[in-house]
């Protein structure tokens, strides 16, 4: 898909925008359904941990935002790695 995206004449920062909004989607998920999981298990969490809530708003703030990061420094990696890829190769591997 990439490789007929760069051929058709699509700019290397469409490109990373397009892999990266795909990567950041998955974590949007990722952090709503985890929520949800971690809320519906407070009574078993909230026993686990001393001198914090289970629902302690920092303490959720800091967790996602280190996750959103790394996942978006991982994310960009291959993501710059694809923008440059030569179409030709590209379609020829295809």
């Amino acid at each position: 898909e990439i490789g007929i995206r760069m051929a058709l004449g699509a700019r290397p920062g469409n490109v990373r925008w397009m892999v990266m909004r795909e990567i950041m989607l998955l974590v949007a998920v990722g952090v709503v359904l985890g929520l949800g999981a971690g809320l519906a298990a407070m009574q078993t969490i909230s026993s686990m941990l001393f001198g914090l809530t289970a629902t302690d708003p920092a303490t959720l703030s800091i967790a996602i935002l280190i996750l959103v990061a790394v996942t978006a420094f991982a994310g960009y990696l291959p993501a710059r790695r694809a923008s440059r890829v030569d179409p030709m190769i590209a379609l020829r591997y295809e």
